[in-house]
């Protein structure tokens, strides 16, 4: 069944780049096809990577999609404009085990690739790494999640200030 992989199904992906990672975004479009997935284009007509990067990552934080694919030439440029949306959380992905634990770990709902840096076979892989894992509640990176959650739903309602936890670290 499309989309399904294993526990669920999932939403259409988002997915977008800059002008210059078109060619990667046409590779990927096929192989999430080719796993079952459906997806929704937005785009990669802008040159400024940070546009496209903006609409995935809030369509994704409003819940119009479980997952979102952003490249670049580097995946950086567009994981920093993703994770200032709200409830949007981008991890740049450039190996297996980073794949995974993007998910598995961190629980990102946006995974981030450049396409100067990785070749296109490698991206299909990482793509099904990524798609397969599921985060799972309760263990030991729990902790962690919520505390990024909680500062994210904070700074969006204007309350928790940058850094309000803990002051400085003190070295010996």
């Amino acid at each position: 069944m499309p989309g399904q992989q294993g526990k669920r199904a999932v939403k259409p992906v988002a997915i977008g780049c800059d002008p210059n990672a078109a060619q990667l975004k046409g590779i990927i479009q096929e192989h999430l096809r080719e796993l079952g997935y459906e997806y929704r284009d937005y785009g990669s007509e802008d040159p400024v990577y940070a546009n496209v990067a903006i609409r995935v990552a809030e369509a994704v934080a409003r819940g119009e999609h479980d997952r979102g694919i952003l490249i670049c030439g580097t995946g950086i440029g567009v994981s920093i404009a993703a994770n200032k949306v709200p409830g949007a959380y981008a991890a740049l992905c450039s190996d297996a085990y980073s794949a995974e634990r993007a998910r598995k770990s961190n629980n990102a709902n946006i995974m981030t690739l450049g396409s100067q840096v990785t070749g296109a076979e490698l991206a299909k892989t990482l793509v099904t790494i990524w798609m397969r894992c599921e985060y799972t509640p309760g263990g030991r990176s729990e902790p962690k999640i919520r505390r990024i959650v909680e500062y994210d739903r904070a700074r969006e309602s204007g309350g928790e200030q940058e850094g309000s936890r803990s002051g400085p670290q003190q070295s010996s």
